[in-house]
């Protein structure tokens, strides 16, 4: 799989799409937020390029970040698939170790299961899984859908799927 780096670098040979002008290095400083340990050089910055002509701003896909969320994709995905059928208890325990407040999880379900479902990333995707999972079980339903035996690989197909969620410039691969 392409890391964000590889993807950027695809992205940056080519020219502005709006212009066809050349493109520049305009990366810019993210704060990945959720308690995941010590990031590997680089989880701090999200590459992005801008144009020479009309200035306009290219970011690329990326499989770290989910859009324009402080918390690293992966945490999102999986904290609200945890989230999901979980026990007060259990919820706050989840809560403390990974530092998402309640209100952000009850967000990021609801746009799983609101806002997620009615673009044309969940339509182009949910063709992909037989059958498709329900919108009240995402994204719990889309990890267990996913066809490889270890969850941290489910997660990353997942990551590579859903990562036409993360710029406005980037079209559904599959």
């Amino acid at each position: 799989m392409m890391a964000d780096g590889g993807l950027s670098s695809e992205v940056g040979e080519g020219a502005c799409p709006k212009c066809a002008g050349p493109l520049h290095v305009a990366n810019f400083p993210r704060k990945p937020r959720g308690d995941v340990g010590k990031l590997p050089a680089g989880y701090d910055t999200r590459y992005s390029w801008c144009c020479g002509t009309c200035r306009g701003r290219v970011t690329p896909p990326s499989l770290r970040f989910l859009g324009r969320r402080v918390y690293l994709g992966t945490v999102v995905v999986l904290v609200s698939a945890m989230m999901q059928g979980v026990t007060p208890k259990r919820a706050a325990l989840l809560r403390s170790a990974v530092g998402v407040p309640a209100r952000t999880l009850r967000r990021w379900l609801a746009w799983w299961r609101e806002t997620f479902v009615a673009t044309p990333t969940w339509a182009v995707l949910r063709g992909r899984f037989m059958p498709p999972p329900e919108s009240s079980t995402l994204p719990l339903g889309m990890v267990e859908s996913v066809c490889v035996p270890l969850v941290a690989e489910r997660v990353a197909v997942l990551m590579r799927l859903l990562r036409a969620l993360t710029t406005g410039s980037c079209k559904v691969v599959l």
